[in-house]
């Protein structure tokens, strides 16, 4: 347990310290437009039509053609 606590404990807190700056700094490495922060607007990527309207296609039992029967 003593080898953990002296040796790979630290070794891991050092790693994951490494990792963190790493990724920080490469920031300065992407260009310029790309670094800038994520936009905070709502962003639809899907045209209007593609919608469903949930009252009409209940209504219409979602598509499905229903046989009566007499």
């Amino acid at each position: 347990m003593a080898i953990f606590r002296q040796y790979i404990a630290p070794l891991l807190v050092v790693l994951v310290f490494l990792i963190a700056l790493v990724a920080v700094s490469a920031r300065i490495f992407i260009p310029a437009d790309m670094a800038a922060p994520a936009p905070t607007q709502e962003v639809n990527s899907q045209p209007d039509n593609a919608q469903v309207n949930f009252t009409n296609a209940i209504a219409n039992g979602f598509g499905c053609v229903s046989e009566t029967r007499a």
